[in-house]
């Protein structure tokens, strides 16, 4: 299978740091974006200050403002936000172009993960994820980074690794869609855990216990899912939890430090102009672990916190209160 002419939905950072990755050598890359200052931006001047400023843009790079143009691509990378991507799927026709899902969420209501949603309003299509410890801006820059590029169909996902691989950024491949989504939505809830921990001054102990616990609510809340061990505790799972649970440069992170430090779950959503994922993604997978059976006290904390329910205080009391078990 060839791969040629990349498309990009979403003109974000992390959308606008593949079509970059994507665009190594001058290869063409056609990039969709909403904002018509974004597609203006990036053909007049090459760049998108908007979203990822100070990174000079491949000249192979085009924007778009009408997302049929995308149908002649060879692949589609979809960077929409979880929550829009089934609207931007039904909004043209990609034909049986593989769509690379790059999104890291839940949709509400269906509780359906990416591949699902894609599975439905593109059937036929085949499907891969992207995912894994990528900052947009360290990509884009050019700094090495690893991720898991996961699909069922062997041969397309090599294609895939193949045409988006670059000296700096290395696709790893693997036929674990659902594990590679599970680990991108649920570390998104816990990095939202691990900056209310920071924001609240509670110590490095504090932070490094969080993660470890966290990555077993992960493993569980995978497994139930279908998911494989090893790839939670791969790139898209353990590695991307670790990356987003100790940085300011993770926009969820930075809302729970906000969180720690006493701001309101709604200010600090207001005051966005980019998407902290795990806000939507919290109270969904709540619902989905209940669902399947599966105890997650963190995430459960970081939704009350978000929801407005309970105190930072009152939310750090009662985990530090449960009744002490084995570790598992």
């Amino acid at each position: 299978m060839s791969i040629d002419r990349i498309g990009v939905i979403g003109g974000g950072a992390w959308g606008t740091a593949l079509a970059q990755t994507a665009a190594g050598g001058s290869a063409p890359v056609l990039l969709w974006a909403r904002e018509a200052e974004v597609v203006r931006t990036i053909n007049d001047t090459g760049a998108n200050p908007l979203f990822l400023p100070n990174i000079a843009l491949a000249e192979s790079i085009r924007a778009t403002g009408e997302i049929d143009d995308l149908a002649e691509c060879d692949a589609i990378l979809v960077v929409a936000p979880a929550q829009r991507v089934r609207e931007v799927l039904a909004s043209a026709s990609f034909g049986l172009a593989p769509l690379v899902l790059c999104a890291k969420g839940i949709e509400a209501g269906s509780k359906q993960l990416m591949s699902e949603v894609a599975a439905e309003v593109c059937p036929g299509a085949p499907i891969a994820v992207l995912s894994g410890p990528t900052f947009a801006h360290e990509v884009a820059a050019g700094l090495p980074a690893a991720v898991t590029l996961a699909c069922e169909d062997e041969d397309i996902g090599a294609a895939l690794a193949e045409r988006l691989a670059q000296p700096t950024f290395r696709p790893y491949r693997s036929r674990d869609v659902v594990g590679a989504e599970i680990g991108g939505a649920v570390k998104n809830v816990l990095a939202i855990a691990c900056g209310v921990v920071d924001g609240r001054g509670l110590g490095q102990n504090a932070r490094a216990a969080l993660i470890s616990r966290g990555f077993a609510e992960m493993t569980r809340f995978g497994r139930a899912r279908g998911a494989q061990a090893e790839t939670l505790a791969g790139l898209s799972g353990l590695g991307d939890l670790v990356l987003t649970c100790s940085s300011t440069s993770s926009r969820n992170f930075s809302l729970g430090k906000g969180l720690g430090e006493g701001r309101s779950a709604q200010e600090l959503l207001a005051d966005r102009t980019t998407v902290a994922e795990g806000a939507h993604t919290a109270p969904v997978l709540v619902e989905a672990a209940r669902d399947a059976g599966v105890e997650m006290p963190i995430a459960e904390a970081v939704c009350a916190l978000l929801g407005g329910d309970m105190a930072v205080e009152a939310a750090i009391g009662e985990l530090l209160s449960r009744p002490l078990t084995s570790e598992r």
